[in-house]
């Protein structure tokens, strides 16, 4: 959802659009990242410094309640941090690489595919979409194919099993 859909979505909902208000939005839209709510409150007190932790939070759930962010959890790669993003009109998967947190996000038809696929099997009809995928990126797979030949290559070499006691 971009920022004009989301100001028009408050003004319909009696919502006034403070300007700390403004700012949470701009830091969620343009980040151009995930990020989580204290990394916005860190970044929002950059631009305003009398915006508070309780006003992030406020206005997080206010957007949440009012369909305009997701919350999102990315695999909980970071542990139980949520992370926010504008509800955008595009549906799209987050692919996280379990090691290095990298977050990329994947567009496409097969996920609508997927989705239609869902609806018919279920007979279901899907109202949002939530889709994460974990695993590790190709940087991260060579450093780790490299670690298990160190590995390997370190461990002294098996007892045959004549040499094995009994």
């Amino acid at each position: 959802m971009a920022g004009q859909d989301i100001q028009g979505s408050l003004k319909k909902q009696g919502i006034r659009l403070t300007r700390q208000r403004q700012i949470l939005l701009e830091l969620i839209e343009q980040s151009g990242q995930h990020l989580d709510a204290e990394q916005l409150y860190e970044r929002a007190k950059l631009r305003d410094p009398k915006i508070n932790r309780v006003t992030v939070y406020r206005t997080l759930k206010m957007l949440k309640q009012g369909q305009m962010v997701d919350e999102l959890d990315l695999m909980h790669y970071e542990g139980d941090q949520h992370y926010y993003e504008t509800r955008m009109k595009q549906e799209h998967a987050h692919v996280v690489c379990l090691r290095c947190g990298k977050v990329e996000e994947f567009y496409g038809e097969p996920l609508h595919r997927l989705r239609r696929q869902i609806e018919v099997h279920f007979g279901f009809q899907i109202l949002v979409a939530r889709t994460e995928v974990g695993g590790y990126c190709s940087h991260c797979q060579a450093l780790r194919a490299r670690e298990m030949a160190d590995a390997a290559a370190a461990a002294p070499p098996p007892i045959p099993m004549k040499d094995r006691r009994q």
